[in-house]
């Protein structure tokens, strides 16, 4: 079982390595905002922490994921989600969730945050508060830095391509780690929630 969970994550980190670069493509215009009904949610990576590896981020459901996009470094993608509950998934060498609870009209932010992994960095979703008290905050001038520092993308038509070749090692993947998801304390799963309150 383990070497058949090794031999996903390196197809998937195969598939993101080293050629993001043609996979999402410069957003141009105005900076987004949320649609009429909906609630924007921002992932961002300013960190160049195991630049060489990518992470795709979901948002997941019961029955179907929807595939948001690819954030390498440097970069961030803005969603455009129904309000309401949502769970989202970053999926590289491993796959970590992050709830969140959206109203619509509202800007949420999150980190897209590397970190040594077994083979390759792992990555995390991370909320951004608007509390000046909280670790990653939207007060900060930090948080100022990561919004100058990145740069907006856009899922490709190759993009969507790389997802469908790759669903079901996704899929794979997202189980596994549900299953740790689904047993984490409830101390965790509140340090990896964005309430509905943080949203500007």
């Amino acid at each position: 079982m383990r070497l058949i969970r090794w031999s996903v994550a390196l197809l998937l980190l195969l598939g993101l390595a080293g050629c993001q670069s043609s996979l999402m493509t410069k957003a141009g215009g105005s900076e987004p905002m949320p649609e009429p009904g909906k609630a924007l949610v921002v992932f961002l990576r300013p960190s160049s922490f195991g630049g060489a590896i990518q992470s795709s981020v979901y948002d997941t459901g019961d029955t179907k994921d929807r595939f948001i996009g690819i954030v390498s470094t440097k970069t961030k993608v803005a969603y455009q989600a129904d309000p309401g509950d949502h769970l989202f998934m970053v999926v590289a060498e491993n796959a970590d969730f992050m709830v969140a609870h959206l109203d619509a009209g509202k800007t949420y932010y999150a980190l897209v945050s590397p970190r040594i992994g077994f083979w390759k960095a792992r990555f995390s979703l991370l909320p951004i508060h608007n509390r000046a008290d909280a670790k990653y905050s939207m007060r900060s001038a930090d948080f100022r830095d990561w919004m100058a520092d990145t740069t907006w993308v856009t899922v490709s038509p190759a993009a969507e391509q790389w997802y469908r070749e790759h669903e079901a090692d996704i899929q794979a993947k997202k189980a596994d780690y549900m299953r740790r998801w689904n047993t984490a304390d409830a101390q965790q799963h509140a340090e990896l929630t964005l309430p509905a309150e943080d949203g500007i």
